[in-house]
């Protein structure tokens, strides 16, 4: 495998994905945790949230979130969230149990992933955070 840079990402292709012209999508993928509990309990909070990241990564919003706290299962319950973008989807899941959030950014629109990254440390008080960039 060969390391080339598309769009300022570095990234390894194979010989099946080595064209720019290929490239669907961008997608990140961000685990945080110890995040501050009342601020992931907190509804208007995550709306609030989603607002300014949309606004900050430039993605324009198709509707009003999705946001539903639900779960009979103590270590899965929580909100999740579902924001349609003109270009695809931002969706999360906040775990209540573990004060952990999965959250993922999928646009065929360029943007700015670390921005996105230190957004949510910041927002939700994060103490550890880790997270995966693909290029699809």
């Amino acid at each position: 495998m060969e390391t080339k840079t598309i769009l300022g990402y570095r990234k390894y292709y194979d010989e099946n994905y080595d064209d720019i012209q290929n490239v669907w999508g961008f997608h990140l993928i961000v685990d945080l945790e110890d995040c501050n509990p009342s601020k992931i309990r907190d509804g208007e909070y995550i709306k609030e949230m989603v607002y300014e990241l949309c606004d900050l990564i430039k993605m324009k919003r198709y509707g009003e979130p999705i946001l539903v706290d639900f779960g009979e299962d103590e270590n899965v319950s929580g909100y999740t969230l579902v924001q349609l973008i003109e270009t695809s989807n931002i969706t999360a899941h906040f775990v209540n149990k573990t004060n952990r959030i999965f959250f993922d950014v999928f646009s065929c629109k360029n943007f700015e992933h670390e921005k996105v990254i230190l957004y949510l440390k910041e927002k939700f008080d994060a103490k550890k955070y880790k997270f995966k960039f693909f290029i699809r």
